[in-house]
């Protein structure tokens, strides 16, 4: 256990974030999503929400600025205007950790598949609800 870090992060993730460098992506998944399809190491972290994960990853994780769109998601019923409301609350809470204006980048639903195959890692999580799945790229601290 370590003094201010969230407890989500267990060593596992902490280096894996810690290792990736400016420019690397991340995907976080719902338990329906083919994470080990990727060829990339999948970290499981259990009953855990998207959101949940999400909110630990972002206290430790900076989205890029020099960029259009850090934060991709999923488009949902083949309609990029669509969003669930996890997708909503997440970036809800990118904009909060941030402190910056934040849009989506939506990836229809099988190119998603072919740009999981270049990410960093897959986070995988047991979320129930369709369509949480995302694309964080990794920023720069300037401070």
């Amino acid at each position: 256990m370590l003094k201010g870090i969230d407890p989500l992060l267990n060593g596992e993730l902490l280096k894996v974030l810690d290792d990736m460098g400016h420019g690397d992506q991340l995907l976080v998944c719902d338990r329906n999503y083919p994470a080990a399809a990727s060829g990339q190491p999948v970290l499981r972290l259990g009953e855990v929400s998207v959101l949940r994960a999400a909110q630990a990853i972002f206290s430790v994780f900076p989205l890029d600025s020099f960029v259009d769109y850090p934060l991709e998601r999923m488009e949902v019923n083949d309609d990029p205007s669509t969003t669930t409301s996890m997708q909503n609350e997440l970036l809800v809470l990118a904009i909060e950790a941030e402190g910056r204006p934040l849009v989506y980048g939506v990836i229809p639903r099988l190119e998603f598949y072919q740009r999981a195959k270049s990410v960093f890692a897959v986070v995988h999580t047991l979320e129930a609800q369709p369509y949480g799945c995302f694309i964080f790229q990794k920023g720069v601290i300037f401070d």
